[in-house]
């Protein structure tokens, strides 16, 4: 099968284009061929040498995608070949086929195409587990997404949006901040003119911040906390280092927390797969979100995808056109 591999440590170039054994499914696995692949963020840090896939994992880059299953291991009852799923991988996504537990397989909702389908699983996994589960948002609540126009921002804007809390975002320009207004955010701040701190402690403080940048926004971040706010950080684009006064965390009984989703186990990413197939996956089949699309690359081009994500021009996903 064709396959993009990572040739060494480095910026976008060092993807190329080869070629891999199909693989076989293990004990409780699918093989998919795969139709489209999302491209993110941790994709770019395995790429640098920054991420390392866990142990077992395809040392290809690629943690979600949507085609039809070709293969089921031992133990697999609830797939069949031919049906049609978006999965989230331990890695191996930027391949004609990839394997994955059939437990982390979704089916494509009916209003979407494959292409579609193949930005769903990476985002959604880690907006559900991070700010519905760890975070704990409910509705009513002020909710503050750092990134609104990623693919991360995009759907945590709308799964907070249409679970009732008040969503706020920053972003890097006006066209960006008027897509996530678009997609239920009460207000979007534009990071290079607004201060989301003075903002947010206008509106009386956020109950919850999901953050990725890290860094200097550690600190600011817990300025624009409510008293008993929460912040869950998912990534350290800034770095992950800040000096704190914890006498505040004390004082205005605040939370820091956060995950990575590729490291957890078997068991719990097909947890978080059973509570999107529960409450999120009949929001996808009826239409009411969905995801927002950047652009398209042929799987040979994936090193120009890469350029296009780290310039933090797109809005919303870039996926992988495969086969």
């Amino acid at each position: 099968m064709k396959a993009i591999e990572i040739s060494a440590p480095g910026g976008p170039e060092v993807l190329t284009l080869t070629d891999r054994p199909v693989p076989k499914p293990m004990a409780d696995q699918v093989v998919i061929k795969v139709a489209f692949a999302g491209v993110n963020r941790p994709d770019a840090l395995q790429r640098a040498g920054l991420y390392n896939p866990p142990k077992g994992a395809s040392d290809l880059p690629g943690l979600e995608a949507a085609g039809e299953v070709v293969a089921c291991g031992d133990g697999v009852t609830t797939l069949k070949p031919g049906d049609a799923v978006c999965a989230l991988l331990p890695g191996g996504g930027y391949a004609e086929y990839v394997a994955t537990p059939a437990a982390h397989c979704l089916p494509v909702p009916a209003s979407l195409s494959l292409k579609e389908a193949a930005c769903l699983p990476e985002t959604f996994f880690t907006v559900w587990s991070n700010v519905f589960m760890r975070g704990r948002l409910t509705a009513g609540e002020r909710f503050l997404v750092h990134g609104g126009s990623s693919g991360i921002g995009t759907t945590a804007i709308q799964l907070a949006h249409i679970f009732g809390a008040r969503v706020f975002a920053t972003a890097g320009s006006a066209e960006k901040c008027k897509a996530c207004e678009d997609l239920g955010a009460e207000a979007a701040f534009n990071y290079r003119e607004d201060d989301f701190v003075e903002k947010m402690q206008a509106l009386g403080g956020a109950d919850l911040i999901l953050d990725m940048v890290g860094g200097p926004y550690i600190q600011r971040n817990i300025k624009a906390l409510a008293d008993d706010g929460r912040l869950v950080q998912i990534a350290f684009l800034q770095g992950p280092k800040a000096e704190l006064n914890l006498v505040q965390m004390m004082t205005r009984r605040l939370t820091i927390t956060g995950s990575t989703l590729r490291p957890q186990s078997d068991l719990a990413k097909a947890r978080i797969a059973e509570a999107l197939r529960a409450h999120v996956w009949p929001l996808l089949n009826a239409g009411r979100i969905k995801p927002v699309m950047d652009q398209t690359f042929a799987l040979a081009e994936a090193s120009a995808a890469h350029a296009r994500m780290e310039s933090s021009a797109h809005i919303g996903k870039i996926v992988l056109e495969v086969s």
